[in-house]
């Protein structure tokens, strides 16, 4: 594992994986996946949205525990890179604050092929927000707490105040 300032990064072959306290850069993860061999290219980017049910947010701010998180992510690239035929693929998540239209996920993968590229970018997304080690605190722009939750959809979170914290659902 290489450490650069604020990112953790595990590699293997033309797999990928990092977090980082960063802003993401797009670029520099397109061209992380591309090869000659590759006639398709797929990014997913995540990014901070201004609201969450109906209630304003003015940024989300993750947490993980890096070591597991990584292992977590490679395993999870190398099996979708197994599975779609992938050439390349890339998945790096900001940790720490995230304001509003920034990225937080980038998912870039390279396949010979559209539908390999589009299905393992895929399935890849899916299964980092379903089992990689992130969490996350949506902070309000109203008078509420913010809302600790794993970094799934549908997740219920847990409600801060500045007393104690409550179970309640997302």
């Amino acid at each position: 594992m290489s450490q650069e300032s604020s990112s953790q990064q595990l590699q293997h072959d033309a797999i990928s994986v990092s977090l980082t306290h960063s802003a993401l850069d797009i670029p520099s993860v397109l061209a992380s996946v591309k090869n000659p061999k590759a006639g398709a290219v797929v990014l997913f980017a995540g990014t901070t949205r201004d609201n969450f049910d109906g209630k304003p947010v003015t940024h989300l701010e993750y947490s993980s525990y890096p070591p597991l998180a990584l292992k977590t992510m490679l395993s999870i690239a190398q099996s979708v890179q197994q599975k779609h035929a992938l050439t390349a693929i890339t998945m790096i998540h900001r940790l720490g604050v995230v304001p509003i239209a920034e990225e937080s996920i980038l998912i870039a993968v390279s396949a010979p092929h559209r539908h390999a590229a589009w299905s393992g970018g895929a399935e890849a997304l899916e299964l980092c927000k379903e089992k990689v080690e992130v969490w996350k605190l949506e902070e309000f722009g109203d008078d509420q707490a913010g809302v600790w939750r794993a970094n799934r959809d549908g997740a219920t979170g847990l409600q801060l105040d500045s007393a104690n914290v409550t179970e309640k659902p997302a």
